[in-house]
């Protein structure tokens, strides 16, 4: 009967448990994990101008063969992320550079659930930035 469920604690007869190293593996595809990096670098950094334009990732997804993957046999997957950013004027740069790696980092481990050994933040352009108060003009 569809959308019938088992009672606790039993098993439908002739379903055995499988080994999660033979039921075979999730692919994301590298540009599912680019859009992820992307969308990690825009939650990292404040909003920006509307002509600014947003951060965009390439990524370099390495998989290893199964069997030598992590302890429970299951293969282990890396990404390399390459993300570009505009970021405001003035800012501390390295420290949002480094908010957008850790970002990235994070969230691509646990959405794509790929380790993430290397996030290479490439600052394309900076804006001008006006805060309340702030003298208008030429900035030297």
């Amino acid at each position: 009967m569809p959308g019938h469920a088992d009672p606790p604690g039993e098993s439908r007869p002739g379903l055995a448990a499988v080994p999660s190293p033979e039921r075979g593996a999730t692919r994301i595809a590298d540009r599912v994990v680019a859009k992820i990096a992307s969308q990690a670098a825009r939650e990292a950094l404040p909003p920006l101008p509307a002509d600014a334009v947003p951060p965009h990732a390439t990524v370099v997804v390495r998989r290893q063969a199964s069997g030598s993957g992590g302890t429970d046999g299951t293969p282990t997957h890396s990404a390399r992320v390459r993300v570009s950013v505009e970021l405001g004027y003035p800012t501390d740069i390295g420290a949002r550079c480094g908010e957008v790696r850790r970002h990235v980092t994070e969230r691509v481990e646990t959405l794509a659930g790929m380790e993430v050994p290397e996030v290479a933040v490439q600052v394309e352009r900076l804006h001008l930035t006006h805060e309340s108060g702030a003298v208008k003009g030429r900035t030297q």
